[in-house]
């Protein structure tokens, strides 16, 4: 089907007939053909010079000239220094378009059951505090993925690990039981997150008063913190929660099930879910098991205070802790507890974590301990680090309460999509009912887009405002071009034009056109690029590309007042499979697009 494996062919074909020489579809370098060059793919030709011992002008007109010849899909080439661009006949285009037309789900490969699974790991939220923006990246950015790679037809496991145990939940619940006055969030009118979250800022704030009052009494910073009450209060707190005391045990169930009744809503809002869902205060158990058996094994060793550490100097690391003195885990005994669990309950091929950059060290480690405790799957674990994500004005800080919150950012987003629409007069003439939802897909599309149009190894500023333009590279100028070619296809089924399966093969077609057959023909391949490289931003350049493309085409050529009728009919085939191919694309960022607007 594809035009570029065609290609391959004749012109491995052509190299045996002039060169009588035999080479691999490896050898043949193709490249869609620079806008400034006439023609629609090129054939680098400086791999094949050991084979035709001519210079590299020669070799390209040599066999751009056989082509010309002998292949019928060939209209025309032209020789730039060693670069052959080939022209590509109208009909292969045709052929191609009835091709793409036929196959509703063009560019996804269907799941079957002996696919490899895949499990994906993201959100990863504290039960101390809601989720703010840096989790709306890492939430859109794993829900993306797992999407991409089911479109590869990979089976796929989402999973969450909910960190609802340590010291900064022992905050927000000290915080509560000593100011909270039995506060809850019916009393407070509150989401359950947002209220625990305002008690871990306020045991925040009650320890730096502290801090600062020792210090008045002449104490330098660190004799200040060790002699700290408060801190005191919340370690012993973690103790009695580990060492299983009923009242401890029961007011963290309490919080944490107010945390994860605000959590859900959010998650519904932003369009993510989760197959299973893992939570450190069961896994930690099982890592201290595996933790203790590597102690035992002498893999790890005990130091005199009793902390336990592994020793990864031969690695070129350093000594990494993974049990505190007083028995308590860190982060690392959870992620070889959960880690544990979740090869024994699926048959996972690939796991892949979902995580700041900020934590490569940590899971260079984390793969290494595996390895080390005899885990076959240590060492193909996969770290998708992503680059931080800052607001014009700066960094964040959950602590002193200056994070932008998820809830507060999506309200934003939907009610200032709602304005600018209104403004715009993209809301004339529909309900209410209508209005919301178009503002809604609007305000979301344009949160998910602008974030997910970012390669994720990259640091990226949010501008809610600039997200939100109806022009240039927005969700909003792609769901607008969605509902004008849907306008179109309405236009003509209320003027009775039906669309033909056949396409008239000796048309002639603009640059224009057959530019965006092309483009439409490469979302299979961007699919499987984004796929293999986990690199969803590639789909959100493509689908700003083709939208882009679209409007030019529609601006400079009729459609439905074409006079010819066979090209209108080619016209509307190709709006029609441009705008499925958009809502495709879209539906793997989680973003919906309107039908009119």
């Amino acid at each position: 089907m594809h035009i570029e494996n065609t290609l391959q062919k004749i012109i491995i074909h052509a190299i045996k007939e002039l060169y009588q020489a035999d080479v691999e579809m490896s050898q043949i370098t193709l490249q869609k053909t620079k806008k400034e060059f006439k023609g629609h793919y090129t054939l680098v030709t400086f791999p094949l010079l050991r084979i035709s011992r001519k210079k590299p002008e020669e070799t390209a007109e040599e066999i751009g000239s056989w082509l010309a010849a002998n292949a019928d899909i060939i209209s025309g080439f032209n020789v730039i220094k060693g670069f052959l661009n080939l022209e590509i006949t109208a009909g292969a285009w045709l052929r191609l378009l009835e091709q793409i037309d036929a196959q509703a789900d063009y560019g996804f490969t269907p799941v079957t059951d002996n696919a490899p699974l895949y499990m994906v790991e993201y959100s990863s939220p504290n039960t101390n505090k809601p989720l703010h923006l840096g989790h709306v990246r890492n939430n859109l950015l794993g829900h993306s993925l797992c999407e991409v790679l089911a479109a590869n037809g990979k089976r796929v496991v989402k999973t969450n690990i909910v960190n609802d145990r340590g010291i900064h939940i022992c905050k927000s619940m000290l915080a509560w039981q000593k100011w909270g006055n039995d506060e809850t969030p019916e009393s407070a009118g509150k989401k359950g997150d947002h209220l625990i979250g305002d008690y871990y800022v306020l045991f925040d704030k009650k320890y730096k008063e502290e801090l600062a009052s020792l210090q008045e009494k002449g104490l330098a910073k660190e004799e200040a913190e060790a002699q700290s009450q408060l801190m005191a209060e919340a370690r012993e707190m973690l103790r009695k929660w580990e060492a299983g005391d009923q009242e401890t045990v029961h007011l963290w169930k309490r919080m944490n099930d107010w945390v994860y009744a605000g959590f859900d809503q959010t998650y519904r809002r932003m369009g993510v879910s989760f197959d299973k869902i893992y939570y450190e205060s069961k896994t930690y158990l099982a890592g201290k098991e595996e933790v203790l058996r590597g102690l035992s094994q002498g893999l790890f060793y005990r130091k005199e205070d009793g902390s336990v550490w592994a020793d990864l100097t031969p690695y070129g690391l350093d000594h990494k802790l993974l049990l505190r003195a007083d028995g308590t885990s860190v982060y690392m005994t959870q992620d070889i507890g959960t880690a544990k669990l979740r090869f024994d309950d699926y048959p996972i091929n690939t796991m892949i974590y979902v995580v700041g950059n900020e934590q490569n060290y940590h899971f260079q480690v984390l793969s290494i301990l595996l390895d080390m405790l005899g885990f076959e799957f240590g060492k193909g674990l996969v770290h998708f680090s992503y680059g931080m994500v800052e607001l014009p004005e700066g960094k964040m800080k959950s602590r002193e309460g200056t994070v932008v919150d998820a809830d507060a950012l999506m309200v934003e987003m939907v009610e200032t999509a709602r304005e600018t629409s209104k403004e715009l007069g993209k809301l004339d003439g529909i309900s209410t009912e209508e209005a919301d939802k178009i503002a809604e897909m609007v305000g979301m599309g344009a949160l998910k887009y602008f974030i997910l149009k970012v390669a994720p190894k990259k640091n990226m500023t949010f501008n809610p405002k600039e997200s939100i333009d109806f022009n240039g590279n927005t969700g909003p100028f792609i769901q607008y071009t969605h509902a004008r070619i849907q306008s179109v296809l309405r236009k003509a089924g209320e003027e009775g034009i039906t669309v033909p399966e056949k396409l008239e093969n000796s048309l002639s077609l603009s640059e224009k056109e057959e530019g965006l057959v092309q483009l439409l023909a490469e979302f299979d391949a961007v699919v499987k690029q984004a796929g293999a490289e986990y690199n969803v931003s590639l789909i959100g350049n493509y689908v700003y590309e083709l939208a882009k493309e679209f409007n030019q085409f529609y601006h400079d050529f009729s459609i439905l007042r074409e006079e010819n009728i066979p090209l209108r009919d080619f016209r509307l085939t190709l709006s029609k499979n441009i705008a499925l191919t958009i809502k495709k694309g879209m539906k793997l960022f989680g973003i919906e697009v309107p039908e009119r607007m």
